[in-house]
């Protein structure tokens, strides 16, 4: 049995380590608009990320590493939890519901690591985490049942934003067709507790914020049908990441310019199960049929970076109640960026 974190406060900020593959450094920013090499090589396979994950399970005292389903072509998907107090508030972070917006995902894997090390500090005692990475390990691997060609111009992998059979998992949360959004729901969504969810993707490389490239953008549930507390504290939620993103210099966020529609994830969970979600969209993306929404190797190091902080800042508002007075007054002169791939 494993035992239970010690309480041992620990100062800092995170750190980032290298991910599999060749050290990527912190890179030039949101601003550089240089030429960028494709390269997936330095992304983590499926294979890596499920070694990483169990290799992670066995040294942490305070995780546990669960299957929730399998994918279509019947690769586990996997839940890592840190559940120290069933009466803690809990928060739910999901990556690459497609297949091709990676980066989000290493960066995730980086903070699992953090909370085994230590450097978060003792915020498990106030908090419970759940962490989905990579949702649809078939796109990610480019294992699918369509001609890639069609979706694919580039790269050494060929990963790309569908599932197996093609289909959009974040236009899934309606009907649940697909065996990925429905493992998420059923072993996940309908049997925690969560107060909480960010879902992070991948959008282009030009969008701006007045007349600024982003570094991604945030945005709240937008359907009418949310609950308005619900509502309300996906606004902190997003108060909290901005606060913290946008505070470092080199990340800048805008609003994202999303739909309505409840089968996308941000809008339909909050409605179906009364989570107040964030939609987190980074820049950039590890593959994609046009060139130019793909981010090379110079950028790859400070998104990264920028997922962990984002993951580190709602962990400690949650432990911490901070989030419970976040000012969402920013909402309200946030400029709305200017490219769409939710």
């Amino acid at each position: 049995m494993k035992k239970t974190l010690a309480a041992a406060v620990l100062a800092g900020a995170l750190t980032i380590s290298s991910v599999a593959g060749p050290a990527v450094a912190v890179g030039e920013g949101p601003n550089y608009n240089g030429n960028e090499t494709i390269n997936t090589s330095i992304l983590r396979t499926y294979d890596e990320l499920a070694s990483y994950l169990k290799t992670q399970d066995a040294k942490q005292e305070t995780m546990e590493l669960e299957v929730i389903g399998q994918s279509v072509k019947g690769r586990d998907l996997y839940l890592a939890k840190y559940m120290s107090n069933p009466d803690n508030p809990t928060i739910l972070f999901l990556t690459q519901q497609h297949g091709n917006e990676q980066l989000t995902t290493e960066g995730a894997l980086e903070f699992i690591k953090h909370l085994g090390t230590g450097k978060t500090g003792d915020v498990l005692a106030g908090v419970n985490v759940l962490i989905v990475p990579m949702l649809n390990p078939d796109g990610a691997m480019g294992d699918v049942d369509f001609p890639l060609d069609d979706y694919i111009a580039s790269g050494d992998r060929h990963l790309t934003r569908y599932n197996a059979l093609g289909v959009d998992l974040n236009r899934d949360h309606v009907s649940k067709i697909q065996p990925e959004t429905r493992a998420l729901h059923t072993n996940v969504m309908a049997k925690y507790g969560i107060d909480y969810m960010i879902d992070l993707h991948h959008q282009g490389t030009s969008s701006e914020r007045d007349g600024e490239l982003v570094s991604g953008s945030i945005l709240h549930p937008t359907t009418p049908n949310v609950d308005p507390a619900v509502l309300e504290g996906s606004k902190r939620l997003g108060a909290v990441v901005f606060g913290a993103v946008d505070s470092t210099g080199w990340g800048h966020l805008g609003k994202y310019n999303g739909g309505s529609a409840e089968t996308i994830s941000r809008n339909g969970i909050a409605v179906e199960y009364g989570i107040s979600t964030l939609l987190f969209e980074m820049r950039g993306m590890s593959d994609h049929f046009n060139d130019g929404a793909v981010l090379g190797q110079k950028s790859n190091g400070y998104l990264i970076k920028q997922t962990i902080t984002t993951l580190d800042a709602s962990v400690r508002a949650i432990a911490d109640g901070s989030i419970n007075s976040a000012d969402t007054s920013f909402w309200d002169t946030l400029a709305t960026q200017n490219t769409r791939a939710e």
